[in-house]
């Protein structure tokens, strides 16, 4: 599994992931269009200012997305998301490794940070088990049941 820019194909394909609003705002957090198209997508997932990767198998599926920022002087990972047809085999697990490997050495950082949803079970086992634990964030936060994580 390696890191690749996203493609227009593999947003498309990424977009077929998200069939309703809902769905689509519990992963991408306010801000992003719905209905959408290739082009709003996009422009929403601000992929000329964010680091935003696809994860890819050997075979060049696409498994998972991400994407990164300095936040707080943290890699702040945002919108991880595993493709439907292979959750539950640890994916999410190498995404979140590669991304944190990569986003604290361009960002100079010794720490990631995230946010989840807290009723987002699966989720936080999965950070957690890569070990991740809860902060109390030092700012208002928009969103309810959003809770704050850090690795060190």
């Amino acid at each position: 599994m390696y890191l690749s820019q996203p493609s227009d194909d593999h947003l498309v394909e990424l977009m077929s992931w998200f069939t309703t609003e809902n769905e689509l705002k519990l992963w991408s957090g306010p801000n992003f269009r719905f209905p959408f198209d290739l082009h709003s997508f996009k422009h929403d997932l601000q992929l000329d200012t964010l680091a935003s990767f696809s994860l890819l198998s050997a075979k060049s599926e696409l498994l998972g997305f991400g994407q990164y920022y300095l936040r707080l002087g943290k890699c702040h990972l945002g919108r991880l998301v595993i493709n439907p047809g292979f959750r539950g085999q640890g994916i999410a697990a190498h995404l979140i490794q590669q991304l944190c490997s990569k986003g604290k050495a361009e960002l100079s950082t010794h720490a990631c940070s995230l946010f989840v949803l807290e009723h987002n079970d699966s989720a936080i086992k999965s950070y957690q088990k890569l070990g991740f634990i809860f902060q109390s964030y030092p700012e208002e936060l928009s969103l309810k049941n959003c809770l704050y994580m850090v690795k060190a």
